[in-house]
């Protein structure tokens, strides 16, 4: 069963547009160095990712500390707010080196803008980074909202971004549809009584993205077209 009557698709961005795990990775490598602090294979951070910069960077800080008995393995916030300013130092220098787009993205989201969708980003990650990003995937110009992590009081899995964009865009719930890889994208989506569609691929900390009983699941992002056609 296809979704009907949609005009709007409210889209994830690190995990569905986006592997952005790799620059991710050697951003928060480079702040556990300059702590003094173990650092991780890009495949394990890569299980770190999907709920912001600052919870990455707790986890790294909490894993790095466990792995040495030697260093005091209480989280401060003075301590993670220290890490997170040399996180986000590093990473706003290194955004689109070594990631890259999902196999179909740009093409898919090019054929869904001609067929007449609206286009929006709703994703944890901070608002600084989503237009550098867009535009270094010559992405620019597809979405007419792009709500960061720290746009509103609330982030995902909270509905709070996904109404202000309803309300933004002036159109109903009935009308749009989450697309995200991620169980953020599919529990805020059932809180906002919005319809979603899991991608298997992406982030989600190990899990099944099916567990969360998104309404339609893809493994890759080109399935869009058949199924909002």
């Amino acid at each position: 069963m296809s979704p009907e009557n949609k005009t709007v698709l409210l889209f994830d961005l690190d995990g569905t547009l986006v592997d952005s795990a790799p620059d991710l990775a050697a951003a928060i490598n480079k702040m556990l160095l300059a702590l003094n602090l173990t650092t991780f294979p890009q495949e394990i951070i890569r299980g770190w990712v999907g709920n912001g910069a600052k919870t990455l960077v707790e986890r790294a800080l909490q894993h790095s500390c466990d792995n040495n008995a030697a260093v005091d393995n209480s989280l401060s916030e003075a301590k993670v707010n220290e890490a997170l300013a040399i996180f986000l130092n590093y990473y706003q220098q290194f955004l689109c080196v070594e990631s890259s787009l999902y196999k179909g993205v740009r093409e898919t989201l090019l054929a869904l803008k001609d067929q007449g969708y609206r286009l929006a980003i709703i994703t944890n990650k901070p608002t600084e980074f989503i237009e550098p990003i867009i535009t270094g995937f010559e992405l620019k110009g597809l979405f007419e909202l792009q709500l960061g992590g720290d746009s509103l009081i609330e982030r995902k899995p909270h509905p709070l971004p996904l109404l202000h964009a309803c309300k933004t865009l002036k159109v109903s719930v009935a009308q749009c549809i989450m697309i995200g890889d991620s169980k953020n994208d599919i529990l805020a989506a059932k809180a906002a009584n919005i319809q979603s569609i899991g991608l298997t691929y992406g982030y989600n900390y190990g899990e099944d993205i099916r567990v969360y009983q998104p309404d339609w699941c893809l493994d890759t992002f080109a399935e869009l077209l058949d199924l909002l056609r």
